[in-house]
């Protein structure tokens, strides 16, 4: 596993007053019940930046998530169209097109199963998909290289705290070759542990603004 941070530069204060971490050897669902209370915590401390620190904070996960998709060599990317106060990867994604990516976003087809990638371009038709987050109407599946993930909150290990569906680690676990793996988002959701279940699968790297 790469470098799970770039901890070099100052980023956002860590959130306090999280919910209280379940005793070692908790089951899953006291674990489970742990994680959506978290979740919730962190989602509504990152809808919360303030707008000058969301940029500033923005711009140093740009560089270095650019820099580190150029070094993977990369040429089918899987990333995601951001909501709820998400680090928005669409303009690094831009870029690399430029240069001779090609992108892909995911699609819900349904609950508990994978998700389905289908390639992007900037005149691609669009269609409003679950939680009205924009998604390709048509096209066939396709198996990105890197998947570019979001992150909610995240630990030293490189495992995501995602929204509770699963599809990320359902998705990798399914695809018949691994893709590289790249969690994006701001410091503010870096936890001790996420307490890592069975299903749960590691990030091969995490970018965050400090």
């Amino acid at each position: 596993m790469g470098d799970l941070s770039e901890d070099s530069r100052p980023g956002l204060e860590a959130p306090d007053e999280l919910p209280p971490r379940p005793e070692a050897g908790a089951d899953w669902p006291t674990v489970r019940a742990w994680r959506k209370e978290t979740r919730s915590a962190l989602i509504a401390r990152r809808v919360a930046i303030p707008s000058e620190d969301r940029i500033a904070c923005s711009r140093q996960i740009d560089l270095t998530l650019a820099q580190a998709v150029q070094a993977s060599g990369c040429g089918l990317i899987g990333f995601y169209w951001p909501f709820r106060g998400e680090y928005d990867p669409r303009g690094v994604m831009a870029a690399l097109r430029e240069q001779g990516a090609h992108l892909a976003l995911p699609v819900i087809v349904a609950k508990g199963e994978p998700l389905v990638f289908r390639e992007w371009t900037p005149g691609s038709l669009m269609t409003q998909g679950i939680w009205n987050i924009p998604t390709p109407e048509a096209g066939e599946p396709v198996q990105p290289e890197l998947l570019v993930v979001p992150l909610v909150g995240f630990d030293g290990q490189g495992y995501r705290l995602g929204y509770g569906g699963g599809f990320y680690d359902r998705t990798i676990a399914a695809m018949p070759a691994r893709p590289r793996t790249i969690g994006v988002g701001f410091s503010l959701g870096r936890l001790d542990t996420i307490y890592p279940q069975p299903h749960d699968i590691a990030l091969d790297r995490v970018i965050t603004e400090g």
